[in-house]
């Protein structure tokens, strides 16, 4: 038996779907001979996580990550191919495995509606059959963490979507589980809602030594969190490494951002001007061509400050995507 916290190997799900043309005659045709095609939501992919590990889950909207979220925390049967989680097999969705696991998805609330969040955490407690006295460290904790104190008395309807959101969170971890699956946690959060939550992600990470599988259109939530990206597009494994490599991989440009003492200068002679805010140039140039550019403008020009920087992850991921669809 693998030592990795997820295995998987050449895991499929494949979906059958009607189809038929609009109109009554197709109607009535489709009642006696229905058309159908495959799709295929995840196309053979394989990876293993190792304990511990967090790592971003990337991919566009259609990609095939949520489903294969659903496929290893046991809410899917695969069609083909192999899975575990800590030797589990997912979808037989033992009582010892899913005491060890949880699935968060963002804006899919699990909490009542009408009732406070802690009478939500006294069910859950129930449910996963904590002790009292671990229970109420586990919950100290997370309330520590997550800021809870002033909402945990108050009906979940009258929560903001971030207060909720935190309350989720918590009642999806009272059980301390050792594999994480967040599926978009911060979608829909202001910029300092999202910041909290990937701390306490970080941290319960720490504590805990949980094993987080990430996915999120926010690049700030994996660049905060995960060293290690794999990129899923139309259900086949793109990339599977560190984001640095990443980065390394699909990007031919770097970005040089420049001040200068005279802010009417034309620069285009050295780059592709990208923007100009506040005296601050931004540059597109060559990879290869990064270093004897910016000799060219230190020389040239009267420079005040300079930055070379790669560009920013989403235009890498963009990128990704652009090379596989070509």
């Amino acid at each position: 038996m693998t030592s990795a916290a997820i295995h998987i190997r050449d895991l499929q799900k494949t979906y059958v779907v009607s189809e038929r043309e609009s109109g009554m005659k197709a109607a009535l045709q489709s009642l006696f001979h229905r058309r159908t095609t495959e799709v295929r939501a995840v196309d053979g992919i394989s990876f293993d996580v190792a304990p511990g590990e967090i790592v971003g889950f990337l991919g566009p909207n259609g990609a095939g990550k949520t489903t294969t979220l659903k496929m290893l925390s046991g809410l899917l049967y695969p069609t083909a191919g192999e899975a575990s989680v800590l030797g589990f097999v997912p979808s037989k969705r033992e009582k010892s495995f899913l005491r060890q696991i949880t699935l968060v998805m963002g804006q899919r609330n699990e909490l009542y509606w009408d009732i406070p969040a802690t009478d939500s955490f006294e069910l859950n407690r129930a449910i996963y059959r904590i002790p009292i006295s671990d229970y109420r460290q586990i919950l100290g904790e997370l309330t520590e963490l997550l800021e809870l104190e002033p909402l945990l008395h108050k009906p979940v309807r009258n929560l903001s979507l971030g207060e909720r959101m935190k309350c989720e969170i918590a009642a999806a971890l009272l059980h301390t589980p050792q594999v994480v699956f967040l599926d978009e946690p911060t979608i829909g959060l202001d910029v300092t809602m999202q910041r909290r939550i990937r701390t306490f992600i970080a941290e319960y990470n720490r504590r805990y030594g949980a094993t987080v599988l990430l996915t999120s259109h926010y690049m700030a939530d994996v660049e905060a969190l995960c060293r290690r990206v794999i990129v899923i597009h139309h259900g086949k494994l793109l990339f599977d490494g560190e984001l640095a490599s990443l980065v390394q991989k699909f990007t031919a440009h770097k970005t040089i951002v420049v001040q200068l003492e005279n802010p009417n200068a034309d620069l285009s002679a050295y780059g592709e001007v990208v923007s100009y805010e506040e005296g601050h140039y931004t540059l597109r140039v060559p990879k290869a061509d990064t270093a004897r550019i910016t000799g060219r403008l230190l020389a040239d020009l009267p420079v005040v400050d300079l930055l070379v920087e790669d560009p920013p992850i989403e235009e890498v991921i963009e990128q990704v995507f652009a090379q596989e669809g070509s």
